[in-house]
């Protein structure tokens, strides 16, 4: 048998390798939203045995080594808090999420680019308040002319948005996968159904 199968078979389990775990911080709330703090469950198992964590759900499947079994964390908490960033980087990442992954000019989805409101040609720099988020199209039309010579006008103003302003814009774009043992920790703030 070949050696490079054996070992890729062993690391990664079919079954086993889609079963991430959920990263909160001591005060319980994860630690991003977007992208959703997750670690797979190797990690989460080590950081266990480590007593880095303590381990709130669990997955109905179970791992074993010669002498143990343990099952699978779905939620973990950090047993030290960390404290959150409050600069946020100035990245296209960034700049996307505080737009919305939206066009400022024309509100289309898809296919962004970023803009600079104030071309550089005329002086304009990068920086959260003269950067937007722009589709191709509306990017190559503005090219380098001013806004009052292309008649775009801008959703909503560009400015530097706070650390907690993008965690909670986050929230808003849940990943495609949601294990129901995350609920209760990802929407914590939401209003109880009767």
């Amino acid at each position: 048998m070949d050696g490079d199968f054996r070992t890729e078979f062993t690391r990664s389990p079919a079954g086993l390798k889609n079963k991430p775990a959920l990263v909160l911080n001591a005060d319980y709330r994860p630690l991003s939203y977007y992208p959703l703090s997750l670690w797979p469950w190797q990690e989460a198992v080590k950081a266990k045995w480590l007593d880095r964590v303590d381990i709130v759900a669990e997955y109905d499947d179970y791992v074993h080594s010669p002498s143990m079994q343990i099952r699978i964390p779905s939620v973990v908490v950090l047993k030290d808090y960390v404290k959150p960033q409050k600069r946020v980087a100035f990245t296209r990442f960034n700049l996307f999420l505080r737009d919305e992954f939206c066009c400022q000019y024309c509100g289309a989805r898809g296919d962004l680019t970023f803009d600079h409101v104030v071309p550089r040609a005329a002086g304009g720099i990068t920086s959260w308040q003269n950067v937007v988020a722009a589709c191709s199209p509306c990017n190559l039309k503005k090219g380098s002319k001013a806004l009052h010579q292309t008649g775009f006008q801008l959703r909503k103003p560009p400015r530097q948005p706070q650390a907690e302003d993008l965690r909670n814009m986050g929230r808003k774009f849940p990943p495609n996968y949601l294990h129901d043992s995350w609920m209760d920790f990802l929407y914590w703030d939401a209003e109880l159904q009767a």
